[in-house]
């Protein structure tokens, strides 16, 4: 059973995609984290990095795109073999201040801008159009050899020779004659879009593609069962007219007071897929570490102790935190370098258990995967293709007081960082000081019964009075120096 549920109403758009009951996939659509991924622009290039290969492109958004060598169309087109082409430099394919029509291929991330694209793809209701493609390709989703064989022929007689095309899954209920026509309107869009772009005198947007409501189709398209659920009518009278649905799923609107996600059970799944801990169903669990760079997993037995040997213990629990992993990878669209440390198992067998599993379920992920095997330590290397910011990323901002580390300085290392500066200031001429401070690190710094802190007045020569601020994070700060009694007076409180 799959079930499609849209929460369209208000300025954040968001859909969730349960097969079986449980979310496989949660999207969120907002005006600040609205993706570019698609979107074609014309830009220029500003910068050539040759030891990178590389250029950086403004196209006319906040932060300059990268685009690689390897995805430029002068060097897809180039007819030199392979191997000649890679020996060549960057400033062989492309000049500073050169136009070029591009496409976004990933989202800006931290201080990285967008990355870009030349091969240009124009998605149809069937074929994915490129007019710089130069190749063939069948969607993965087709399993059946004999099918993408008679595809990739027919794709060969239709394109001429610099185009490219790949075959989505819905290609396989069209007649040749509709396929060849769905190419020629491709065509003609994207003539229209080197005229548009002819016509713009500085970098910017050619064409905006809406992630959302496409995404939302393709998942539709894909459906051979179940249930769509929306709750703006508007949306559903374009779901019916787009006639991507299969016969055997139903769409229907929902107009209850409580919101659709609420209704469906699907707010809750948003809390967990946020949490650092997710729980097995045998008592297990898995610990999740996403930082810029890469994503770890850590596999532990918790509670389940199982009933025979240690080594069968180790494989059903590894087995179900790889079955959960792959979920979480796509429920938090997790992307990049991934590393997995499953619970060590002794039995080459059982590794080869655990890979032929995850390379099962990974199967039905939309992103691409790849997985690079367990190193000598036992840590399984994965890669999923990230073309946008994850769910946390999303939903979630750096801690203002730790600043994402997840630790601040304890009140001890605070107490013991004001006792040094205090000593900067020992036989001054001012008799008092006063701090403001919190209150842990008033206890650390004063010691049992004061006693720290009478002993640390007279070798200063210097009374300390403090004004107590509640705070997240321990600090202090200086706030005055003078006489006694003017100091006594502002703290209005001594210790």
């Amino acid at each position: 059973m799959e079930s499609l549920i849209i929460n369209y109403t208000s300025r954040e758009k968001r859909f969730a995609y349960l097969r079986d009951h449980k979310v496989e996939k949660i999207h969120f659509d907002r005006p600040e984290h609205h993706s570019l991924v698609g979107n074609i622009y014309y830009g220029t290039v500003t910068k050539i990095l040759p030891g990178m290969n590389a250029v950086f492109i403004d196209i006319g958004e906040e932060k300059n795109a990268y685009l690689h060598r390897d995805v430029l169309s002068t060097f897809v087109l180039s007819t030199e073999k392979i191997q000649e082409k890679e020996k060549k430099n960057i400033t062989n394919f492309v000049h500073q201040g050169e136009k070029l029509l591009v496409q976004v291929d990933k989202d800006a991330t931290g201080t990285k801008g967008p990355r870009l694209t030349g091969i240009i793809e124009v998605q149809g209701t069937h074929l994915i159009y490129m007019p710089n493609g130069r190749y063939v390709a069948v969607s993965k989703k087709i399993a059946d050899e004999n099918q993408k064989a008679a595809l990739r022929s027919l794709g060969n007689r239709l394109r001429e020779e610099e185009e490219g095309i790949i075959f989505r899954t819905s290609s396989l209920s069209c007649t040749d004659t509709e396929i060849h026509e769905e190419l020629i309107e491709l065509r003609k869009h994207c003539e229209a879009i080197r005229r548009k772009a002819a016509s713009l005198k500085k970098p910017g947007l050619l064409i905006q593609k809406d992630t959302f409501l496409d995404t939302i189709l393709e998942i539709i398209a894909s459906m051979p069962t179940g249930e769509v659920i929306v709750d703006d009518r508007a949306l559903k009278k374009w779901i019916e007219q787009s006639k991507v649905m299969n016969e055997e799923v139903s769409l229907t609107f929902y107009g209850g007071k409580e919101n659709i996600f609420s209704a469906n059970r699907v707010e809750h799944e948003i809390e967990k897929a946020l949490k650092r801990i997710v729980w097995l169903d045998n008592g297990a669990y898995l610990i999740f570490d996403e930082t810029e760079a890469l994503t770890i997993i850590d596999v532990n037995t918790g509670k389940f102790s199982g009933k025979n040997d240690y080594q069968d213990t180790v494989l059903k629990t590894n087995k179900l935190a790889a079955k959960e992993i792959v979920r979480q990878l796509r429920l938090r669209d997790i992307g990049g370098i991934v590393l997995i440390d499953f619970i060590d198992m002794k039995r080459e067998k059982d590794r080869l258990f655990i890979l032929d599993t995850m390379e099962t379920d990974l199967k039905m992920d939309d992103k691409r995967t790849k997985i690079i095997g367990f190193t000598r330590l036992g840590i399984l290397q994965l890669t999923r293709k990230k073309t946008k910011v994850t769910l946390s990323e999303v939903l979630q901002e750096k801690c203002p007081v730790c600043h994402g580390t997840g630790k601040i300085m304890s009140a001890e290392t605070i107490g013991f960082r004001l006792e040094r500066e205090l000593l900067e200031h020992r036989h001054s001429e001012y008799e008092a000081v006063l701090i403001e401070t919190t209150e842990e690190v008033i206890e650390t710094f004063a010691g049992p019964n004061q006693s720290h802190k009478e002993t640390f007045e007279e070798l200063l020569h210097l009374k300390i009075y403090f004004s107590v601020s509640p705070s997240a994070e321990p600090y202090y700060i200086l706030k005055q120096f003078g006489n006694e009694r003017e100091i006594s007076q502002k703290a209005g409180e001594s210790y």
